[in-house]
């Protein structure tokens, strides 16, 4: 997923979107543990996409730009 898709979701939609790729990071380290893994690409892409979302909350917490909230229509 893009920057600029990710600056559309919410704050709890990243923490969710979060979530779900770091337990999706944990199972494809557990497949190339055991040798069994289709994409080995797939643990680089999840890692950018947690940098990136974790740049984006940290840009909202420091000020530099600000998530949407839910329930606001802009």
């Amino acid at each position: 997923m893009k920057a600029f898709q990710l600056r559309d979701m919410t704050f709890p939609e990243l923490l969710h979107r979060k979530r779900e790729l770091e337990e999706e990071h944990f199972n494809l380290r557990m497949q190339r543990g055991i040798s069994q893994i289709n994409n080995p690409k797939k643990l680089g892409e999840i890692d950018r996409e947690i940098a990136r979302i974790n740049t984006i909350i940290r840009e909202h917490n420091l000020g530099i730009r600000t998530l949407k909230t839910e329930g606001v229509a802009e």
